[in-house]
Parts: C-alpha cells; sequence; structure tokens
C-alpha cells in the first residue's frame, strides 16, 4: 500500500512529484531544497542558513507521514560546492546528534531554483498505537 504524504508546511512542490510517499513502514521524501514555506522564496545566509531550513522542510514532511528525524534510516546530501561541505556538516550533525542515518553526499552542478543543497531521507514509520 502506498500513501502520498503532504503538508502544508513546506513548500509546495515545485514540479509534477510528491513531498513524500509511504511504502507500508517507508517513509520516503522528495529533495527538500531551502525554501521557505511561508514566502516561498530561498533563505539567505549562506550554506548554513539554507541547510537549517532543508532540515526544517524534512521535518516537516517527515511528520506528517508519522516519522521524526530519529525515524531516519538514509539521507542523501546534493552540494553543489563540496567545499561547503564542512559546513553543511557541522548543521547536519546538529539534526542527528547521536545514531545518525546512513548517508551519501554527491557533488552536483546545479539544483531547483539556485540551491546550493538539497536533502532526501528514507524513515521507517513506527507503528501507531491503538487507542
Amino acid at each position: 500500500m502506498m500513501r502520498k504524504i503532504e503538508t502544508g508546511k513546506t513548500p509546495a512542490a515545485i514540479g509534477p512529484y510528491s513531498q513524500g510517499i509511504l511504502a507500508g513502514n517507508l517513509l520516503f521524501t522528495s529533495g527538500q531544497i531551502p525554501l521557505d514555506p511561508a514566502t516561498g522564496t530561498m533563505v539567505a545566509g549562506g550554506i548554513r542558513a539554507e541547510t537549517k531550513q532543508v532540515f526544517e522542510n524534512l521535518k516537516a514532511v517527515l511528520e506528517a507521514g508519522g516519522a521524526s528525524l530519529k525515524d531516519v534510516v538514509k539521507t542523501t546530501v546534493f552540494l553543489t560546492d563540496l567545499s561547503e561541505f564542512a559546513s553543511m556538516n557541522e548543521i547536519y550533525a546538529a539534526y542527528f546528534p547521536s545514531e545518525p542515518p546512513a548517508r551519501s553526499t554527491v557533488g552536483v552542478a546545479a539544483l531547483p531554483r539556485g540551491a546550493r543543497v538539497e536533502i532526501e531521507a528514507v524513515a521507517m514509520v513506527p507503528p501507531r498505537l491503538k487507542a
């Protein structure tokens, strides 16, 4: 069983894709870029600010699907400039202070809307308790 995950707490999709897909107990998020959900514009402030906004967007999609960052088992990070890896990694580590998920980081030529960073995640959704 698959179910589309959408939330108004992140920017609307800028193409023909879902913010997330729940397949069984796995939640797959689309890559999130640093768009401010309130304005629909890119956040300013460099790679650290962009990475923080990406994580806030990821958290919103995960929560809409019944998961949290603690449930993430794999991420893929896309960077347009690998020299910014250390700065991105500093923020990334703050969002996964213990038992971080598996991760791949890929250098890319460009990202949508001129973003410097995009992150996608796969999470295991915990079973819901029945009342």
